[in-house]
């Protein structure tokens, strides 16, 4: 999982910076071409964690509190019961103190930032009570290297000691997170069209991020794992045009300029329950199981926990209340997919959307001073036609679904 990598920078989405790897990966396997998130971070990782929409959580925003009551059954704690090995490579952000850390909901191996992005050198979370976040098994420590080289080489090197049991792999990294500072290796190798100092280092790092994943890749193959491996990539929101050098993180000399996060040509990023910040690169990889194309169906964050599970052999002691769905007999068997609404709460509430085919509606500010907006989202993808004055029918239907999907938004709030 990358980190606030937008829609159109990766090389097969036309990015300027190159991406062979994912190339590589998306050609040869199955490119999701409408996988939707959250607009930031936390609630993504919440989602993915639990196969529940995160608004069910009160997980609306990036926050450093813990996001996830004790009780909670987690995907991998899923996996776990039924004999898989666990790690956790990257970044958390679901709880930053080590008490809250990955260890304490499934994981057996955990390694990176408690927190949020981090300074790519000092591994420095913003200046406050939760700066010191880098962690191996929730114990802080400290050591040299580029955030996204020692992600990589700790995931590799859990992978090369796994035997035969079956492991669940989670790699979510920092880039292209700010503050973004790339070493002069890969600085380099930035095409001569990027100028700017952060435009140079913000491809720098898709493509050092790039050239991880192939590492992983490498170590799979390595050590006999590729044939019998699903590896999924992407992102937890979509791209983000903030001040590289504007938040407040320990200083470290970072370029200073707006980040170039595109997400063209969809509208919004990063933040927004537009199709740019919540409509992200996704593939997936299967060699001999996957058949390589295109599936346009929409699909949710949360729909992996309740694949991987089907896919693993777990079933549920309880109702665990997913919002999410199976998606392999859709994906690896042609089934057709089925009619749904997909769910989106944005930072603070103070945003909503709700997708049910051929139809979104966006909605804006608290209730009771809301504002309405409707599009057919399968002939107007890019969001430029607002009809909601046009089709008062289909908004009042919309607005009835929307109140219905967020009837179990805070069910799950996490309590001491």
């Amino acid at each position: 999982m990358a980190d606030d990598l937008g829609w159109a920078d990766v090389a097969f989405h036309a990015g300027n910076a190159p991406t062979p790897t994912l190339d590589k990966l998306a050609r040869e396997g199955l490119e999701l071409t409408h996988h939707y998130v959250a607009p930031v971070c936390s609630p993504t990782r919440a989602g993915l964690m639990t196969g529940r929409c995160w608004s069910r959580f009160g997980v609306t925003t990036p926050q450093s509190e813990r996001a996830l009551s004790w009780d909670t059954v987690t995907l991998p704690g899923a996996l776990k019961s039924v004999g898989y090995e666990t790690c956790l490579t990257g970044k958390w952000h679901l709880g930053s103190k080590p008490a809250w850390g990955p260890n304490r909901f499934g994981f057996d191996h955990s390694y990176g930032s408690l927190g949020g992005g981090v300074g790519p050198w000092d591994h420095h979370y913003k200046k406050g009570p939760f700066t010191e976040t880098w962690h191996r098994d929730e114990k802080l420590i400290k050591e040299p290297g580029h955030v996204t080289d020692l992600i990589a080489k700790e995931a590799c090197e859990w992978l090369a000691a796994r035997k035969d049991a079956p492991f669940f792999l989670y790699v979510p990294f920092t880039a292209v997170h700010l503050p973004v500072k790339e070493p002069e290796e890969w600085l380099s190798k930035v095409p001569a069209g990027i100028t700017g100092a952060v435009a140079r280092h913000y491809a720098a790092c898709i493509m050092h991020q790039d050239a991880a994943v192939g590492q992983i890749v490498a170590a799979l193959e390595k050590n006999g794992q590729r044939s019998n491996t699903l590896l999924i990539f992407t992102s937890d929101n979509g791209g983000s045009t903030a001040e590289n050098n504007g938040q407040a993180y320990p200083p470290d000399d970072y370029p200073t300029g707006a980040l170039p996060g595109n997400n063209l040509p969809l509208r919004g990023e990063k933040g927004s329950v537009y199709e740019g910040g919540i409509r992200v690169p996704c593939i997936l990889n299967w060699p001999g199981t996957l058949k390589p194309g295109t599936h346009d169906a929409p699909v949710q964050i949360i729909d992996w926990m309740p694949t991987f599970c089907a896919l693993a052999g777990f079933k549920p002691a309880k109702d665990l209340k997913w919002d999410g769905v199976n998606l392999w007999p859709q994906l690896a068997e042609g089934a057709p997919p089925p009619p749904r609404t997909f769910y989106t709460v944005g930072p603070g509430f103070k945003s909503r959307t709700l997708r049910c085919d051929p139809w979104k509606l966006v909605v804006h500010g608290a209730a009771g001073k809301e504002k309405f907006e409707l599009y057919d989202i399968l002939a107007d993808p890019n969001e430029t036609k607002n009809l909601a004055a046009q089709q008062p029918d289909q908004l009042a239907a919309m607005k009835e679904r929307m109140a219905d999907a967020a009837k179990a938004d805070r069910d799950a709030v996490a309590k001491d």
